[in-house]
């Protein structure tokens, strides 16, 4: 199945981005080749294999927070909950949030294209994310009734779709339907 593609590194040069490039050198120095899912559990720290355990992304859920603050989407805030005080990264950008909801609810809605062969990969992207960080809903809870009703069914056909044969159709969209997999499993 596409959730047992094995991620195959073509390329180990530096990206810039410090979290990308560190993924990179973990794939790089395993052995054998690992699986989209069994990257995902590592990287996030999901897994519990004590041989494996090198792997994990240090802080990743901070880091990626920290680099969002770095670009102005996020701020950062403590707030009290009663006996202890907790970081939060609440979104400083607003208009950068609702650019990406409008984009969404427009590729859904008015470019939809029923195939998504033909579908910005970006925007494929964005909606397998949306659906694996369950915020998919609140994409679209800005929609009237008959509106979020044809975007949740467009969306659920397009998630629905068999990754493997999917993968298969066009060349650069692999690990989306891979991700989308490793999510569904």
């Amino acid at each position: 199945s596409c959730c047992s593609f094995q991620v195959l590194l073509k390329s180990d040069a530096p990206t810039g981005d410090v979290l990308l490039d560190e993924t990179l050198r973990h794939i790089k120095a395993t052995e054998s080749a690992e699986t989209v899912q069994t990257w995902i559990e590592l990287l996030t720290g999901e897994t519990w294999n004590p041989f494996k355990l090198q792997y994990q992304l240090r802080n990743v859920r901070e880091r990626l927070a920290k680099a969002l603050v770095e670009k102005g989407i996020l701020t950062t805030e403590k707030q009290n909950f009663l006996l202890f005080d907790m970081t939060t990264h609440p979104v400083s950008n607003a208009s950068e949030k609702q650019r990406l909801v409008k984009k969404l609810q427009e590729s859904v809605l008015e470019r939809w294209v029923n195939d998504p062969q033909r579908m910005e990969r970006r925007t494929l992207a964005l909606l397998v994310l949306a659906h694996a960080s369950d915020v998919l809903e609140n994409v679209f809870a800005s929609l009237a009734d008959d509106k979020y009703d044809v975007a949740m069914n467009r969306t659920k056909d397009l998630l629905d779709m068999d990754p493997e044969v999917e993968a298969a159709k066009a060349r650069g969209t692999e690990m989306i339907w891979a991700v989308l997999a490793a999510f569904n499993k």
